[in-house]
């Protein structure tokens, strides 16, 4: 079982940077990747940025050039940078992992329970 633990959200202002950290705990055999989705009120979870084990990045077009996501494999934890935050932003931010639990015969999605970013004046 993977436990996702998420840190960094708040209150910025517009044009302000935040950054997210989660870390993953437990007994699993691997992570694949990980990455952030968020959530804002009424609207349905999207992806952010997603890093797979190779180095292979997706992001949103909506934060392309303003997100950053970094990974480190060997401590399991997940970054995202984000710069010139615009009130659009504002959600809630869930961290994600895709790995191997207790078995390679299929891969487990797992999920924080999310951390609010606000972006206001």
């Amino acid at each position: 079982q993977v436990q996702l633990v998420e840190s960094g959200g708040g209150l910025v202002q517009p044009g302000g940077s935040l950054r997210l950290s989660c870390a993953a705990s437990g007994s699993f055999l691997s992570i694949v990747s990980m990455g952030w989705y968020r959530q804002a009120p009424g609207k349905e979870r999207e992806l952010v940025a997603t890093i797979n084990a190779g180095g292979g990045i997706d992001y949103a077009t909506s934060v392309k050039g303003r997100f950053t996501i970094s990974r480190d494999g060997g401590k399991n934890t997940v970054s995202l940078q984000m710069n010139s935050l615009k009130p659009l932003d504002t959600a809630v931010y869930y961290c994600t992992a895709r790995g191997y639990g207790t078995s390679y015969v299929a891969f487990e999605d797992y999920w924080g329970q999310g951390t609010q970013v606000t972006v206001s004046s």
